[in-house]
């Protein structure tokens, strides 16, 4: 997965001539990437509020008080935005129990394996996605 996530492998589907997109197997596989992907970020989130009550100390000295809500501050975004991936996966893994997986959401055609592979919580195509950020970059 990508650097903010926990890393994790997965042998990458190996699609047969004429099968089906997103048939069983497929399913499957990325279900199965989901799961694990959930499991270890929801690990980390785990990890991290135990770190926090372990290392909640009173310094006396104000820097290293400073320090330590700094560290604490950083931990705690990078948690919430596990946890705003956490509530993706959760969406894509009823994407999959909803037959709406892998197929774009604007335009409706297949996004593809190999990309759901490199985000298996994408509900975008390339073709929307690129559209989409082009706008963000003329709005913004």
């Amino acid at each position: 997965m990508n650097s903010s996530t926990s890393e994790f492998t997965f042998k990458p589907y190996e699609e047969k001539e004429g099968e089906e997109y997103m048939n069983e197997a497929q399913l499957e596989h990325f279900t199965n990437i989901l799961n694990k992907w959930k499991s270890e970020l929801m690990e980390e989130v785990d990890r991290t509020v135990h770190h926090m009550q372990d290392d909640a100390a009173n310094f006396p000295d104000p820097n290293d008080r400073a320090t330590q809500e700094s560290e604490f501050s950083l931990e705690l975004r990078t948690r919430d935005r596990e946890r705003k991936l956490i509530k993706k996966i959760e969406e894509s893994i009823k994407n999959i129990e909803a037959g709406d997986y892998g197929y774009c959401e604007t335009c409706g055609v297949e996004i593809g394996i190999r990309r759901l592979e490199a985000r298996p919580t994408a509900t975008l195509c390339i073709d929307c996605k690129t559209l989409d950020e082009i706008r963000e970059r003329q709005m913004g």
